[in-house]
């Protein structure tokens, strides 16, 4: 296989990986409207100019991408495969969107600087630069119109030397910009300018080296993701980076397979037709299927590289399950709040993370937050809202608010600081807080509603005692009088008719009084009960003589035994009033 035909394979592959691509891109655009509204990532105004389309520069960029990619596949394919020279209505549609997405980039530099340069100047930047895309439309389509190439090399060198200055103005009006936003979209629109000057002198037909093909006629991508890595972090920037390099890489070793495995062996095949014998048809099967099973290795290793090397995280399954086993050792909201702060500090790489009460009645039920917290902060600007994560963007302090979606007040907040390195916050990073909030937030509840459980059934417990005790209580009101009238009525007997019994009686009635006084402890010995009942039957065999004859029998080792007081002898006493005295 030559040179010019790996070009022209280079050109094929790259083009359909482009549309692809952009079609992803929209397609996530689309089913996504709210996360990837410039107007929602900028904190600016639903209403306002950066928002005249519902996702604003994401979907213009993604249309513009697709445009050209299909326009090129179309008039590269006819002009590599079939030999024949596309329409010039075609080249000027896909060279005028190309030439637009360098302006959407610099209309997007702009707009993520517009709160450290003067609004004035960016709008100018802005103007020149869909100036200049328009004025090279307009000699695209001029030239359709009068040749039959329907491309002005003209328009391309315009490009390349119009968004080299622009470069430096752009350079100029961001000094306070942070130095690898910068560095995001120079090197975009660098290889634009590269790419239009490759594309200004590349007008024969005839392709050149792979090399070469591939930086010339495939600056697109980077321009897409100079936007998406710049201002769209909830365009799932991470993750269409992810997609994006596992599709790339599949291309690549699906076309690596074919120029180092499948040509050389197709060319020593003997049949007449190679391509089309039974040996070809069996190894193009047997690459297919390599491929196929290459694929989820591939993914996982892009996936690995994005977090570990480019997005610099920790392991976020891993890092779930050190924050589960964490709320399940802890039994109160404020170490597990303190535990969860100090997990999350590292593994974001914040400078502080701390958490705080967010009490406010009306969040019962929303996942928002208060207006202290996610509305404008001391004049800044408005924070970027994304159900319960609340991104500060022009907070020099704190970076992000983390609403813990608690069921009932008290409601926490954690409160991310400013990310060490110049690190963002991406959509895997969201849905990593938002996973550990909602965590947190189910322990915590089911904390409350088993220490309410406890405090219900010691509630109840302290009920039933106090109900208990006011029904004793009570009995002790009634029996007491009662046992009195009748001692002192046996007393009174006995004065008449022995005196010597009726003293004996009377001191027994003092030392049974005094343990009845005395009964007021909530618990007495069951001997000390014994006594007292024994007292009281004294008193009641001086009353009855010999018809009352009583018997205790009660084991040694039961004496020590604890019962509520007087609990025996309103018994004895009813045993004695209906056994005895109705005879």
């Amino acid at each position: 296989m030559t040179s010019l035909n790996i070009a022209a394979l280079m050109n094929l592959l790259g083009f359909t990986t482009g549309v692809a691509l952009y079609a992803m891109l929209l397609l996530m655009v689309l089913r996504n409207p709210a996360q990837t509204s410039p107007a929602a990532d900028s904190g600016a105004r639903t209403d306002s100019a950066a928002g005249w389309l519902p996702n604003g520069l994401l979907l213009a960029a993604s249309v513009l991408g697709l445009l050209w990619n299909t326009g090129a596949l179309v008039t590269f394919g006819a002009r590599d495969f079939g030999s024949i020279e596309p329409l010039p209505l075609i080249l000027a549609i896909s060279f005028t969107a190309l030439g637009f997405l360098p302006a959407v980039v610099v209309h997007s530099a702009v707009r993520s600087n517009e709160q450290e340069t003067r609004p004035q100047v960016g709008r100018w930047i802005t103007l020149l630069a869909y100036g200049l895309s328009a004025f090279a439309a307009a000699l695209h389509f001029y030239a359709a119109a009068t040749t039959s190439e329907g491309l002005s090399l003209v328009a391309l060198r315009v490009l390349t030397v119009g968004y080299i200055a622009l470069i430096v103005a752009l350079f100029l009006s961001t000094r306070r910009q942070t130095s690898w936003k910068r560095a995001v979209w120079a090197s975009a629109l660098a290889v634009f300018a590269v790419s239009a000057l490759h594309l200004s002198h590349h007008h024969d037909g005839v392709p050149e080296s792979w090399f070469r093909e591939l930086t010339g006629h495939h600056a697109s991508l980077p321009l897409a993701l100079a936007i998406l890595y710049q201002d769209y972090r909830f365009a799932f920037a991470d993750i269409f980076l992810k997609r994006a390099l596992a599709l790339l890489s599949l291309v690549a070793a699906a076309f690596g397979l074919y120029v180092l495995v499948a040509a050389p062996l197709l060319g020593t095949f003997d049949d007449a037709r190679p391509q089309l014998g039974p040996r070809a048809v069996g190894l193009l099967l047997g690459l297919w299927v390599a491929t196929a099973l290459l694929y989820p290795y591939l993914r996982r290793a892009i996936g690995d590289f994005v977090d570990k090397v480019v997005l610099r995280r920790v392991d976020y399954d891993e890092l779930r399950a050190e924050v589960s086993r964490l709320l399940t050792e802890n039994e109160s909201s404020s170490p597990i709040l303190d535990g969860v702060c100090r997990r999350l500090r590292p593994a974001l790489s914040a400078r502080e993370v701390r958490w705080l009460r967010a009490d406010a009645p009306e969040l019962a039920g929303n996942s928002g937050m208060p207006e202290i917290l996610f509305g404008k902060q001391n004049g800044e600007t408005p924070a970027v809202r994304q159900e319960g994560v609340t991104l500060l963007e022009h907070s020099a302090r704190d970076s992000a608010v983390v609403f813990v979606p608690t069921t009932e007040p008290p409601f926490y907040a954690v409160v991310i600081g400013a990310l060490a390195g110049g690190r963002r916050l991406l959509s895997d990073d969201v849905e990593m807080l938002k996973a550990v909030a909602l965590m947190t937030a189910r322990r915590i509840d089911v904390l409350r509603v088993t220490h309410e459980r406890c405090e219900q059934v010691q509630r109840e417990q302290e009920i039933s005692k106090l109900a208990t005790e006011a029904q004793l209580k009570a009995l002790r009101a009634q029996i007491n009088p009662h046992f009195l009238f009748n001692a002192l009525t046996t007393i009174g007997y006995l004065i008449q008719t022995t005196p010597e019994r009726a003293l004996e009686t009377l001191l027994k009635l003092t030392s049974l009084l005094r343990g009845v006084l005395r009964a007021s402890e909530e618990f007495v010995t069951l001997g000390e009960e014994l006594k007292l009942t024994a007292a009281y039957l004294d008193i009641e065999r001086a009353r009855f003589e010999d018809r009352l004859r009583v018997r205790i029998d009660v084991p040694p080792e039961l004496q020590g035994l604890r019962i509520p007081p007087l609990v025996i002898q309103p018994l004895v006493e009813n045993a004695v009033k209906h056994g005895i005295s109705p005879a």
